[in-house]
């Protein structure tokens, strides 16, 4: 575009103060923005003050959002100049994203500089001194007033009225010009650019304007080319954003009660074996060979591969590690060693006492009982738990120098006592007394708590005749049915106030003891128990489900319809009270911790006594968070980092086209009727460690090489530890992200 003025109207227009002509102008911006027009509108603005205007694109790669230039020249008289312009007086950049060289070389002293951006003034700190700066979000204007599609939206006439006001010019000046051009419904986004705009005056005069970059080489005459020149356009300035390999969480990892790197032992399993599986997992708990084997695995539960073709066996891999790997842990010297007391022999205190241990210092470890072990010792049966696999856990942890010191119940007393001689006291004395079933005949002989019977069953053979009633949902309730059908039960029924599928016990652990002869009784409740001193039938009454309590679940509602049910035991398992029968007077527990008239003791508790989490997997997590806390305390230092929770990789964020069906491979199981002759272990774990080829790896990259073989322009290249993008080259069309199987990448805006 090339237009002349009207003769002598240039003489009488009221021009911009501090114009100097003949004036430049250059616009970047990308396809589709609008930029070649925004410099035909400076043009007309120009133009209608009777000035004489020249104005034409620079296009370059024909696409969308491919960097454009366009350049307007403003002059009192006719202008010949037909040359692009390579020192801007004034520079409006339509995306912040094209900032560098290329688009501010020749930017002399003083120049005008507006740029569209969302970041505001402050986004650019003390960038471009020797510019008058000009800053507004023209993108968010123009979406604002409707100027452009959703997904497209065009800023030419919007940033028009920020760099009227730089130019000090009235926006009636805009105004006119955009009625002569039918652009009055553009107008309004133009005011309030005019409004909004930040501006700042140049900040050092002593600063060097930038260099303009000089052509890539002189333009030779058509008889002189004789090769080929090799093509230099970095497309890379095409992108507003790039893909970074980012680290996200995996819901597994977010579910792990115990804090286990899930995805970190699988994937050392399946690149270094066992003992690298192993040492992943010691870094957060001491009893994999337990865990392994009793957790209830939410890991699998929140497992992606659920949705697809069947969740991860986490749970059995863990064990499979466990009874195969030699690794034993690495005790590291304490810059300054202390002495910590870790009361209770439970999961909890056991891995209190092995984080503590692990780390350089002295631990003394109480146990009421005459062994270790807690609720794992004395609560769960051996067909579930074998005493030898839990005692090589254990011999794992006093091989740190654990000492400890068992058969010896403590009180209040010897917890002060324990409290003035050592630098800190962990308290992990688990769950308190059983809960009862308050009806008539609870008193009868052969009513009585599933617990006390399980211990009983752990010390010395038990011997159990007729029908058998367990009352409970939960895994001591299974245990208690599984374990008296060993002890010779004629047979076994499991009373359950809501559906079969609300039970809170494993839900392998339910089908094994139904396989083996159990009876499950759901929505049914005792109301009574009958017979002449001991227990001969129970008065089951129906359960309806009413309105959702706190937890969410249905109210259970006892009816008035009954029945009854021989039976010639009853086993109580309903759970256990959370109760702290130590503390010292005067003392109270706040926040896990132990005080005394307002001051806050170096005394911690962990496990059910704090939490009433209720199982293994809490119980092992809490107690090496007490662990770390108090030494925290002690060393006036923030405690070790755990892991942030983030948000977990959804499945719709996982690329199932890229793997293979793979069902689970399951346990081996002893025949069930096979399973009921003796206290063997009945489950036999995973013949291999195959299934951890199953795991997505989940936001974790696998070095997999998706993103280098999907990458249009082959601007990815591996680089030691992973991969590298050229950034010159690449032009953000995010098919690298939109392919990576596991959700390990994202677009990032550049300069974010």
């Amino acid at each position: 575009m090339h237009q002349q003025s009207q003769a002598g109207l240039a003489e009488t227009a009221v021009l911009p103060a501090g114009l100097r002509f003949p004036l430049e102008v250059r616009v970047h911006g990308r396809g589709g923005q609008g930029g070649v027009t925004c410099a035909k509108l400076i043009a007309t603005l120009y133009s209608q003050m009777g000035l004489s205007v020249q104005t034409f694109g620079d296009y370059g790669s024909e696409r969308t959002g491919a960097p454009v230039a366009a350049y307007t020249r403003v002059d009192r008289t006719t202008i010949a100049n037909r040359n692009k312009i390579y020192h801007p007086d004034h520079l409006l950049v339509l995306d912040d994203g094209l900032l560098g060289a290329q688009v501010l070389s020749g930017a002399g002293q003083g120049a005008l500089l507006l740029l569209n951006s969302r970041r505001g003034m402050a986004g650019f700190g003390e960038r471009f001194p020797h510019c008058r700066l000009g800053v507004v979000d023209a993108t968010s204007i123009a979406r604002e007033h409707g100027i452009g599609s959703a997904s497209l939206v065009i800023v030419n006439t919007t940033l028009l009225g920020a760099y009227v006001r730089m130019l000090g010019l009235p926006l009636d000046v805009l105004e006119r010009a955009y009625a002569s051009l039918g652009l009055e419904e553009d107008f309004a986004a133009a005011r309030h650019a005019f409004d909004a705009v930040e501006t700042r005056e140049v900040a050092d005069a002593e600063a060097e304007a930038v260099e303009a970059v000089a052509p890539s080489a002189p333009v030779a005459p058509l008889t002189g080319h004789f090769a080929d020149t090799p093509p230099n356009l970095l497309t890379g300035a095409w992108s507003t954003q790039t893909p970074i390999y980012r680290t996200q969480a995996a819901p597994c990892n977010l579910a792990c009660p115990a804090g286990n790197d899930v995805v970190g032992f699988i994937q050392a399993l399946k690149s270094g074996g066992a003992d690298a599986a192993l040492g992943i997992l010691l870094g957060t708990q001491p009893l994999p060979s337990v865990c392994g084997r009793v957790c209830p695995a939410p890991c699998m539960h929140a497992c992606n591969r659920k949705s697809f073709d069947g969740a991860v066996n986490i749970r059995s891999l863990e064990r499979w590690i466990a009874d195969h790997a030699t690794l034993p842990p690495e005790r590291r010297k304490a810059e300054r060693p202390r002495r910590v007391a870790v009361v209770g022999g439970g999961p909890a205190g056991l891995s209190a006492a092995y984080h503590l241990a692990v780390r350089g210092h002295e631990v003394s470890l109480f146990e009421a009982a005459p062994a270790l072990g807690g609720v794992l010792r004395n609560g769960i049966p051996v067909f579930r738990l074998p005493r030898d696999v839990l005692q090589a856990d254990i011999d794992r942890i006093l091989a740190l120098g654990v000492q400890a010191h068992c058969d010896g119940r403590l009180g209040g007393e010897e917890v002060r006592r324990l409290a003035e001689t050592h630098d800190a006291v962990i308290v992990c004395t688990g769950f308190g007394g059983e809960n009862a079933l308050a009806v008539p005949g609870g008193e009868l002989a052969g009513v009585e708590q599933g617990l006390a019977f399980l211990a009983r069953a752990a010390r010395a053979p038990e011997t159990v005749a007729g029908h058998v009633l367990v009352v409970g949902g939960g895994n001591t309730a299974i245990d208690c049915a599984r374990t008296a059908l060993r002890c010779g039960a004629a047979s076994v029924k499991l009373v359950y106030r809501r559906a079969r599928e609300d039970m809170p016990a494993i839900g392998e652990e339910i089908e094994e003891a139904e396989a083996e002869g159990l009876r499950v009784l759901a929505h049914r409740q005792p109301v009574a128990f009958t017979g002449e001193g001991a227990v001969a039938a129970a008065v089951l009454a129906e359960v309806e489900a009413g309105a959702p309590d706190a937890s969410g679940r249905r109210r259970p509602v006892v009816s008035g319809r009954t029945t009854t049910a021989p039976c010639d035991k009853v086993l109580l398992a309903l759970g256990q009270r959370q109760e702290l029968d130590l503390l010292p007077e005067g003392w109270e527990m706040r926040g896990a911790r132990a005080w005394r008239d307002g001051t806050a003791l170096a005394v911690w508790f962990a496990g059910d006594c704090a939490t009433g989490e209720g199982t293994v997997a809490h119980a092992i997590g809490n107690g090496r968070r007490a662990a770390l806390a108090a030494l925290a305390n002690l060393s006036a230092a923030t405690a070790e980092a755990e892991p942030e929770p983030g948000v977990p990789v959804a499945p719709a964020e996982i690329r199932f086209s890229h793997f293979d069906v793979m069902p689970p491979h399951r346990d081996r199981q002893v025949a069930p009727l096979a399973r009921r002759e003796n206290f063997a272990e009945s489950n036999q774990g995973l013949g291999g460690p195959e299934e951890a080829d199953r795991c997505f790896s989940c936001g974790h990259c696998t070095l997999c090489d998706t993103c280098l073989f999907y990458c249009p322009d082959a601007v990815i290249h591996r680089a030691e530890g992973g991969y590298r993008v050229d950034e010159d080259y690449c032009k953000g069309c995010g098919m690298c992200v939109a392919e990576c199987p596991r959700n390990a990448m994202e677009m990032r805006e550049k300069g974010s």
